[in-house]
């Protein structure tokens, strides 16, 4: 991954984070990694753990940054979310997978969209 590629999808993590918590989340944890994979955000949602994968994309060409979940990728999400849920062992009522696309804009401010529960 390039240095360029890295740092827009670092910065659009720091605004998902932000956006989250000022909707009144609590973030447990940022970029969680074990052998499998990574989680971007995971939070706290009053009773709920929230797993919220965040796609930044300066521009639509290539569809949604949400079209870039693929039901292999929501496996993994999934399987990621349980081995982190066990492992911090954290009590939840339910899981939501959230996703955030992140559009920075060429003036203005950066686009957010939040898509509760996406899968």
């Amino acid at each position: 991954m390039t240095t360029q590629r890295r740092a827009l999808g670092s910065y659009g993590e720091r605004v998902a984070a932000q956006h989250l918590q000022d909707l009144g989340l609590e973030l447990l944890t940022r970029n969680w990694r074990c052998a499998d994979g990574e989680l971007d955000l995971v939070l706290r949602d009053g009773d709920d753990i929230v797993i919220c994968e965040v796609k930044t994309r300066r521009s639509g060409r290539f569809g949604s940054p949400a079209e870039a979940i693929t039901p292999h990728k929501r496996r993994k999400l999934r399987h990621l979310a349980a081995r982190w849920l066990d492992e911090a062992r954290v009590g939840a009522r339910e899981v939501r997978f959230d996703v955030i696309e992140v559009l920075p804009q060429p003036r203005g401010a950066t686009q957010v969209v939040h898509i509760r529960a996406a899968f």
